[in-house]
């Protein structure tokens, strides 16, 4: 790990718990909320479905669960727009529901913190989402990076690289709620 990114590890996780009125609101990307589910609903068995653009097939998961996106600290509008709208794709395929900001049936909220570190010639994107409970306490955390060419910070991270961070988000997040189900 090269030292820039050594070095801003810890600045972005002690950003993480901080608040800031410059965030975006990811879940006004989510239709109105349908009516709370009654105990006569049944969920369906767990299918697959085609992943966009890598040719397999991914599992859906069986799970109550509906997922508020809490605004997400520290992306631009223009970075944030394909990772939200991939990332409501991708939960629709493996069977997590999203919740609105106002939607009472809120199982989990995920919070985003992100940042861009140029660094040579490339731009490295670190990610780290907490999975809170309606309460606000964490239950999960899920972290990574994405590397994007070009040394410009949040000018050079294309749709792409975003939308590569809402696959492995929603892929951890999936393999998470199924481990905990139960």
């Amino acid at each position: 790990m090269s030292r820039a990114l050594a070095t801003a590890l810890p600045l972005i996780l002690v950003l993480a718990a901080c608040t800031t009125s410059e965030v975006l609101e990811p879940s006004a990307m989510v239709g109105p909320s349908p009516t709370p589910p009654t105990a006569s609903v049944v969920t369906p068995p767990a299918t697959t479905a085609p992943l966009p653009g890598a040719g397999g097939t991914v599992a859906a998961i069986n799970t109550n669960a509906r997922i508020q996106i809490a605004p997400i600290v520290g992306s631009t509008v223009e970075a944030v727009t394909p990772l939200t709208e991939r990332f409501a794709i991708r939960a629709r395929e493996r069977g997590i529901g999203l919740a609105g900001s106002a939607d009472p049936a809120t199982t989990h909220v995920l919070k985003g913190y992100f940042s861009a570190i140029a660094e040579g010639q490339g731009t490295t994107v670190i990610y780290v989402w907490d999975v809170l409970d309606p309460a606000g306490n964490r239950l999960h955390r899920i972290q990574g990076q994405q590397k994007a060419e070009g040394n410009a910070g949040w000018q050079s991270v294309q749709p792409a690289t975003m939308q590569a961070i809402a696959d492995a988000t929603i892929d951890q997040l999936a393999t998470w709620l199924a481990g905990s189900a139960g």
